[in-house]
């Protein structure tokens, strides 16, 4: 990994330094914030009610200012299956949606809602859930000073990246498919090895459109940063032996991605792999990671 994609933007001006430097992992009004908003999802169950977040007027801001910027970078670098989606997820421009408003819309189109999530979700619990139709999603927002990048997902990621995917059949069955193989297994690697493919292509995956490379993974939709380098990054072919010996680090830009042809590809090459495993599938051996992508605030990626 360079040293460059090893490193995080820390400052509104694009400065790079170690994602600890990040405002929203050191500022501590900033993080007793966050704290106090994550604490609504303590002790509840996959779909339980809970309350909505009173927004403050610098966190509706934050929004106002990261939806302009990634409503234009989704429409130059985004795939067609993922504007196809952002034209039925209807991501409201001048306020930060509750999660009840996300959910109504998603279940009405695909039958998935948002479920609270405050922090870290085991494996199990997050990719277990999306075979009922539930997504683990947090409601605390980015810090203001770099609204274009957050070290951890917010829900600007949530609703950006996956409110957008689970607004489209296509992209819920996907979700629904690894969340099959999630409920089958108990073996904590065997898990892993589906968070990871999970990673390279929910979250970071890419499709060739006519020779360019153009994204539909969350992660990528979400962050301006990310996805405005696109052109300029190295892309593998989708293979999922590949996805499982490349290491990856949540913390910052990701040094390798994986193409697909089309959507189609991504759910049969999915299918493919998961359809088989179980707790007796033998793991796949892979160099040590720095970081095994624990999944945060429902999915192991940065949302930027």
């Amino acid at each position: 990994m360079s040293g460059t994609q090893a490193r995080t933007p820390v400052a509104a001006d694009g400065r790079l330094g170690s994602a600890a430097e990040h405002p929203g992992l050191s500022d501590p009004d900033y993080l007793s914030r966050r704290r106090a908003i994550a604490a609504l999802a303590r002790g509840r169950r996959v779909g339980d009610p809970y309350p909505p977040v009173d927004y403050v007027a610098s966190e509706e801001r934050t929004w106002r200012t990261v939806h302009r910027a990634l409503w234009r970078a989704q429409g130059e670098y985004a795939c067609r299956a993922a504007l196809d989606a952002r034209d039925h997820a209807s991501v409201p421009a001048d306020h930060i949606p509750q999660h009840a408003e996300v959910g109504a819309r998603l279940r009405r189109l695909t039958g998935f809602a948002f479920t609270l999530a405050g922090g870290v979700v085991e494996n199990k619990r997050f990719l277990g859930s999306m075979a009922d139709g539930y997504f683990h999603a947090v409601q605390f927002v980015r810090h203001p000073a770099v609204p274009l990048f957050t070290p951890e997902p917010d829900v600007i990621h949530d609703v950006f990246g996956h409110g957008i995917h689970l607004s489209s059949p296509a992209f819920a069955d996907i979700y629904r498919l690894i969340g099959r193989a999630a409920m089958r297994v108990r073996r904590e690697d065997v898990l892993q090895m589906i968070s990871d493919v999970y990673w390279f292509t929910l979250e970071y995956g890419v499709l060739d459109e006519n020779g360019t490379p153009k994204a539909y993974g969350a992660a990528l939709l979400s962050s301006f940063g990310e996805i405005s380098r696109l052109p300029a990054a190295r892309i593998r072919p989708l293979d999922v032996d590949a996805m499982l010996a490349t290491p990856y680090d949540i913390r910052g830009y990701q040094p390798v991605l994986f193409s697909a042809r089309s959507l189609d590809e991504v759910a049969d090459t999915l299918a493919g792999f998961l359809e088989g495993l179980d707790d007796d599938s033998e793991p796949r051996r892979r160099p040590a990671l720095e970081s095994t992508g624990s999944a945060v605030g429902g999915q192991p990626d940065r949302g930027r």
